[in-house]
């Protein structure tokens, strides 16, 4: 439920943005999804049974992963966004894609939502994305998960809140700016994995 919280704070925080860097802002910073899953509450159950049950562990981005869409030149460090640095200071670094805190991990279920600036180097090109097109997660190890984009959403007004929202099936949402105003649309593609 808390996740669920944070997620609809976030999605309502879509309102504002600077520099047509990204259209995302929280009027109080959440914690990444880490932290946010460890101080969920045990879920009331039978004595005999809580002491059997065990929470699964959190997963994590792991350092060194890269998101690439070969046909568009995107090849982006994937990074954990940070809320304060992001959304209060309104400082998201360049070089690099921003897994938003609270969204779900690529390959593990559900919507993980990235965002990059659309600037040369890195999200500009999602601008001539196509249908078909494949976008990969590669893992430090060489792992790589492949998604096929199946939407294009290229005027996707701030107030519209839909594509940062939990999912029940797997998907990445990519994100980037229309232009350098806070009420400028947002460009939203959508990839689901590959067969």
């Amino acid at each position: 439920m808390r996740r669920l919280l944070a997620l609809l704070g976030l999605a309502t925080a879509l309102l504002l943005g600077v520099d047509g860097v990204m259209v995302l802002a929280t009027p109080a910073p959440t914690p990444p999804v880490d932290v946010v899953d460890a101080v969920l509450p045990m879920p009331e159950l039978p004595n005999d049974l809580a002491m059997h049950v065990a929470m699964p562990a959190p997963a994590t981005l792991v350092e060194g992963t890269r998101i690439r869409i070969s046909r568009l030149g995107i090849d982006l460090p994937l990074e954990s966004g940070d809320l304060d640095r992001d959304i209060a200071a309104q400082l998201t670094p360049v070089g690099a894609a921003f897994l938003l805190p609270g969204s779900a991990v690529p390959g593990t279920g559900g919507n993980a939502y990235v965002y990059s600036h659309a600037r040369v180097g890195m999200f500009l090109t999602l601008w001539n994305a196509s249908l078909g097109d494949v976008v990969e997660v590669v893992s430090p190890s060489g792992a790589v998960l492949r998604y096929t984009i199946t939407e294009i959403h290229s005027r996707v007004p701030t107030s519209d809140i839909e594509f940062v929202l939990p999912t029940s099936d797997e998907r990445l949402t990519l994100q980037t700016s229309t232009g350098p105003h806070v009420t400028d649309p947002r460009f939203v593609v959508v990839a689901r994995p590959t067969n």
